[in-house]
C-alpha cells in the first residue's frame, strides 16, 4: 500500500503523507469508508499525543471528517488504548490516534481502530487508498458534520483501567516510579496508580511538544533505573510516547523487558488456571522465553513483529496472551490492543498475589544474548532481494548452526533495517552481528 505501513501512516511532519492537505483528505476518506452509520450520520473520535504537530493534524483530520458528512468527537491528549477503549464503548464508527509512538517530537502519524477498538485489517486500509485517489467533495452544507469535545475522556478511561485490577488487590505501601515519556499518558497513568494506593514518584509528566520520549519513558530506560535507585522504590514503570508499550524496572534498577512481563504474566495465569492456551510473542522474541514456555508445559508461537500481527495470531488461535520484547503487551480479556497501564496492573496484581519482588518474577528466564543493529536505509529501499546479503545471511547461520538464529527485517514504522542476532555466546553474537550490519550497510550505500 502507498500510505499504511505495519502501524498506520507514520513519518516526518510537513512531508508527505505527514502533511495537512493528506490529513485532511485521509479524513474524508475515511469518513466515506467507515462513517456512514446506517444511512444516518455517523460519529468518529479523533485523541492525540502531546506532540505540538498533533494540533495541525487533529485539525486536518477533522476538517476532512466534517467535509464528509460525519460528526467528530474530541477526546484531545490521550493514549492508544485509551482511544480504542472509547471508540468501543462510544459506539463510534471509527477511532482515529495521531501520534508516531515512541518516535522523536518531529515525527507524527496517524491510524485508526474499527468499532470494536482494533485495528483495522488491511482490506479497510486498501478501501481507504483507494477513496483517497477521487476527488474530495464536500457534502451539502445541510449534512456538514459537527465537532465536540468528548465528555470526561480521561476520567471514563482511567476507571476503565482500575476496573482491570482484582478488587482484593491493594497497591497501599508500594512505592513506584513512574515515567510517562512527556506523552499521552501524563495525565491519565499518575491517577490511575495514585487512585489505587500506590505512593508515587513521578518523572517524564512535563510534556512540552517537544520533549515526547526525549530521554524518558520504554524506549530511553535509563533515566527510570537512576530514579528508582534514587528514590529507593519497589519498582519503576515506564510507558511510551502513546501509552502502549511497557517497560517495568526492578527495585535493583534492572530492566524487565516485555518478554519477562509477558512470561510473568502467563505462568501466574496458568497457576491460576486462566491463561486459556497459549501464548503468542515475535520473531523477536527472546530464545530464553520460547525455552520458559517449554520448561512450563506452556504453548508458544511466533508472529511477524508488529502488535497488529501479534493479535491476528492470539485471534486465530483462540489465545488471550501475546505481546513484544518491546512492551507491546496485549491482554485481549481486558483490551482489544495493547496497553501499558493495563498489562502494568497485571504485573502489580502478580506481585501481591504471589509475595514475591519483581526481580523474583523476572528471574523465572534466562535471557540468552541478543544483539540488535539498526542501519538506516532509504525510504523504500528494498533489502529482500540483495544477493550478497542473503549470502552473508546465509553465511552467518551456518556458523551458528543450532547455537542461535538470525532475524533480518525492515522497521515497519522508521527507514531501519534491524539486524538482529541471538545465541548462547555472547562475544559471538556481538561480532556476527556487527559483520551482518555491515553487510547490509554497504547493500544500502550500492544501491
Amino acid at each position: 500500500m502507498k500510505f499504511f505501513g505495519t502501524d498506520g501512516i507514520r513519518g516526518r511532519m510537513g512531508e508527505e503523507p505527514i502533511t495537512p492537505s493528506t490529513g485532511m483528505k485521509l479524513g474524508w476518506a475515511l469518513g466515506n469508508v467507515l462513517g456512514k452509520n446506517g444511512g444516518s450520520r455517523g460519529k468518529i473520535i479523533i485523541g492525540k499525543d502531546t506532540r505540538v504537530s498533533g494540533y495541525l493534524l487533529e485539525s486536518a483530520m477533522e476538517a476532512g471528517l466534517i467535509s464528509a458528512g460525519i460528526d467528530v468527537s474530541l477526546l484531545g491528549p490521550m493514549p492508544t488504548p485509551g482511544i480504542a477503549y472509547l471508540a468501543r464503548t462510544a459506539r463510534a464508527q471509527a477511532g482515529v490516534v495521531i501520534s508516531a509512538s515512541h518516535n522523536p517530537y518531529y515525527d507524527n502519524g496517524i491510524k485508526f481502530f474499527s468499532p470494536a477498538g482494533e485495528k483495522l485489517p488491511d482490506k479497510i486500509e486498501q478501501a481507504i487508498e483507494e477513496v483517497m485517489q477521487q476527488p474530495a467533495r464536500t457534502v451539502d452544507s445541510r449534512d456538514l458534520g459537527k465537532a465536540t469535545r468528548y465528555p470526561d475522556a480521561a476520567g471514563r478511561y482511567i476507571e476503565y483501567c482500575k476496573a482491570t485490577i482484582a478488587n482484593h488487590v491493594t497497591l497501599d505501601g508500594l512505592k513506584i516510579v513512574l515515567d510517562c515519556a512527556n506523552g499521552a499518558s501524563y495525565h491519565i497513568a499518575p491517577s490511575v496508580l495514585s487512585e489505587l494506593g500506590a505512593r508515587l514518584h513521578v518523572i517524564g509528566d512535563e510534556p512540552d511538544g517537544f520533549n515526547i520520549n526525549e530521554g524518558f519513558g520504554a524506549t530511553a530506560p535509563a533515566a527510570l533505573q537512576a530514579a528508582v535507585l534514587e528514590q529507593g522504590a519497589d519498582l519503576g514503570i515506564a510507558l511510551d510516547g502513546d501509552g502502549d508499550r511497557l517497560i517495568m524496572v526492578d527495585h535493583q534498577g534492572e530492566i524487565v523487558n516485555g518478554d519477562k512481563l509477558i512470561l510473568i504474566m502467563a505462568l501466574a495465569r496458568a497457576r491460576r488456571g486462566e491463561l486459556q492456551g497459549g501464548v503468542v510473542g515475535t520473531v523477536m522474541s527472546n530464545l530464553g522465553l520460547e525455552q520458559a514456555f517449554r520448561a512450563n508445559n506452556i504453548e508458544f508461537a511466533r508472529a511477524a513483529v508488529g502488535d497488529r500481527y501479534v493479535l491476528e495470531m492470539m485471534k486465530a488461535n483462540g489465545w488471550q496472551l501475546g505481546g513484544e520484547a518491546s512492551g507491546h503487551i496485549i491482554c485481549l480479556d481486558k483490551s482489544t490492543t495493547g496497553d501499558g497501564i493495563v498489562a502494568a496492573l497485571e504485573v502489580l496484581q502478580v506481585m501481591h498475589d504471589s509475595g514475591k519482588s519483581l526481580s523474583e518474577l523476572a528471574s523465572e528466564m534466562d535471557t540468552c544474548p541478543q544483539t540488535m543493529i539498526n542501519v538506516e536505509i532509504a525510504r523504500g529501499f528494498d533489502i529482500s532481494g540483495n544477493a550478497r546479503v542473503k549470502e552473508a545471511v546465509a553465511g552467518v547461520e551456518a556458523e551458528l548452526a543450532d547455537r542461535g538464529r538470525v532475524v533480518l527485517r525492515p522497521s515497519g514504522t522508521e527507514p531501519l533495517i534491524r539486524v538482529m542476532i541471538e545465541g548462547i555466546d555472547e562475544a559471538e553474537v556481538i561480532t556476527q552481528c556487527e559483520f551482518l550490519a555491515d553487510i547490509v550497510r554497504q547493500a544500502t550505500v550500492d544501491n
